[in-house]
């Protein structure tokens, strides 16, 4: 062997996903709902009228690849700057190269990660018109954008490849590694991949590394467990944690179960979920069933007390017991209303007889005075007496609902209001 050919030796192959990036925008698989006839971004590019964006949504959905495309369709050079790695210094020299050029495409890739001061160093320019700024982030532009560079850029959600348009990836690995993939094979493919088309060609071209058949015992041999897209701290968690909380308060244990699941899987913190299920307890159950927060709080001692996996099945039969435990707001409600009022009223004095009265000169100056113990009363009930500030009489916050525990709650307030009524004293 000659001893400099190494020397020469091609460069390793890029991998299949970046082989086979889209070169026209009509190559893109998925985002039909921006890039079909006459969506937003098609047209942007068909007339060539570029305007800044931020590209939201997933790993692995061509946020980068699209960037280009719109870039290379309008005519208009491309610079790229990664916000993991780049700063000012970055940003400066991409300001400068845009000048040079006329006008081009600045693209930062995960622009979350700039800080404010560095995402307000694109304002001027992109207000002059001198770049077309593009980011891309899978963080909620909302939060993580500011709020300046957002007011100037429209913000573009890309969505989650379908089903349909994963097999149209495998296929096209496929032919391009020279395999055949069958549905079952596919379909662990999909689910290893998890949504992120690049990782799913990858892994079309890792599981046929060798010229092996693509089965989906050779995708588990290749591969390994499934990769599920899980952020802890995210809009994925949040979203997880929001259809876990509306299952529950729906009545549905089998989907409160697979969100439940869904979320332990991805790796969210137990203790988490059970402060989630404590605050469901109190607002979406409450007084229908007070047995349901006692349940709740023990879920939440078994988890710190076990963890995971065992103390699981303590979160697992609080979630059930809530699901299907009667709901009602009316406490969460009469909160909310009390505190209204509070907000926007007086500070009422406390009335005469409600005041305490623990020294002579207090009693002398009327503290306490009209006081009726209601344990000295019939049912140990003072009726007609008022515990509100004056002027506040009558006035109602807990409105009793029709169900579970509340329905006997209502029928007793009933009564104790209509004693009241009754009453010389009222």
């Amino acid at each position: 062997m000659n001893a400099g050919g190494d020397l020469f030796a091609p460069a390793l192959q890029a991998p299949l996903a970046e082989r086979l990036r889209p070169q026209s925008i009509e190559e893109v698989v998925g985002q039909q709902h921006l890039l079909g006839p006459g969506r937003v971004l098609q047209v942007a590019a068909q007339q060539r009228q570029l305007h800044s964006m931020i590209l939201w949504g997933p790993p692995g959905v061509g946020k980068t690849t699209l960037a280009r495309l719109l870039a290379q369709s309008s005519g208009l050079p491309f610079i790229a700057i990664s916000a993991v790695l780049g700063g000012v210094k970055d940003i400066r020299e991409a300001v400068e190269q845009a000048r040079l050029r006329g006008q081009a495409v600045v693209f930062v890739d995960e622009v979350h990660r700039f800080n404010k001061a560095q995402q307000d160093a694109f304002l001027p320019h992109v207000e002059s018109g001198l770049f077309v700024f593009i980011g891309a982030t899978t963080e909620n532009p909302s939060f993580e954008v500011n709020s300046a560079l957002l007011s100037r850029a429209r913000v573009h959600v890309l969505q989650p490849l379908s089903e349909a348009e994963q097999c149209q990836l495998i296929e096209r690995g496929a032919r391009a590694v020279g395999v055949v993939v069958d549905e079952d094979s596919a379909a662990a493919l999909m689910a290893w991949a998890d949504g992120d088309a690049r990782r799913l060609l990858n892994a079309v071209e890792a599981v046929a590394q060798g010229g092996a058949a693509i089965t989906p015992e050779r995708v588990l041999e290749v591969l390994g467990a499934r990769q599920r897209r899980f952020d802890k701290g995210g809009d994925v968690f949040y979203d997880q944690l929001s259809a876990f909380h509306k299952s529950v308060r729906g009545s549905d244990p089998d989907a409160a179960l697979y969100w439940l699941v869904r979320m332990l899987d991805g790796g969210a913190d137990g203790k988490v979920l059970t402060r989630r299920m404590l605050a469901i307890a109190a607002e979406d159950v409450g007084l229908a069933d007070p047995r349901a927060l006692q349940l709740a709080v023990a879920a939440c001692e078994t988890f710190e007390r076990l963890g995971s996996p065992e103390g699981e099945l303590a979160l697992a039969e609080a979630a059930i017991y809530l699901a299907v435990a009667p709901k009602s707001n009316a406490g969460y409600l009469a909160l909310k209303a009390a505190r209204a009022l509070v907000a926007a009223d007086a500070a009422r004095p406390v009335p005469q007889h409600l005041r305490n009265a623990p020294t002579a000169l207090m009693k002398q100056m009327g503290a306490g005075a009209g006081y009726r113990y209601a344990h000295d009363e019939p049912e140990a009930f003072a009726a007609g007496q008022a515990y509100l500030p004056d002027g506040l009489g009558g006035r109602r916050f807990y409105e009793p609902n029709p169900r579970g525990l509340e329905i006997k709650i209502g029928e007793k307030l009933a009564r104790l209001r209509q004693a009241n009524e009754e009453s010389d004293g009222r």
